[in-house]
């Protein structure tokens, strides 16, 4: 995959942390390209190309979510049991990224199949680390099939 473009979806409420993740991934040397969407619905909307996202080429399929567990409208849980029960989603790699450290999110997360559980720190700097390991690891280090 190295060398092509890599399509992120980050489902994110809050633009602060937001701004965060599309900084660092700004410095990355992986192309890339960072699409976001701000709650539950407008993710399986975008998923599902349907309420805006439908015309072609509005909604290029992800080859990553980030996902946050506590969105509006519909939940992250909800989000992520949705997009693993799709044949057609479900060889997306979804990392939950989320302030939560509860024992039962993280169970729940995996559970539902998802594929790394990430918990944002409070600090700006590592925050800011945490993103930059992320990139290396998932998009340029991780090995993805054709």
């Amino acid at each position: 995959m190295k060398g092509d473009p890599i399509v992120i979806l980050l489902v994110e409420d809050e633009e602060a942390h937001a701004e965060i993740v599309r900084r660092n991934f700004d410095t990355c040397r992986v192309a890339n390209q960072l699409l976001h969407v701000a709650d539950g619905q407008a993710a399986l909307d975008y998923l599902y190309r349907r309420n805006g996202y439908g015309a072609p080429g509005a909604a290029p399929r992800p080859d990553i979510i980030l996902l946050d567990l506590r969105l509006p409208k519909v939940d992250g849980l909800e989000v992520l049991k949705t997009i693993k029960a799709d044949a057609d989603l479900n060889h997306i790699p979804v990392v939950v990224l989320t302030t939560s450290k509860a024992e039962s999110d993280m169970l729940k997360a995996y559970d539902n199949h998802a594929n790394s559980y990430l918990v944002k720190p409070v600090d700006f700097t590592k925050f800011s680390q945490l993103m930059e390991t992320f990139g290396y690891y998932w998009l340029a280090w991780n090995q993805y099939p054709k």
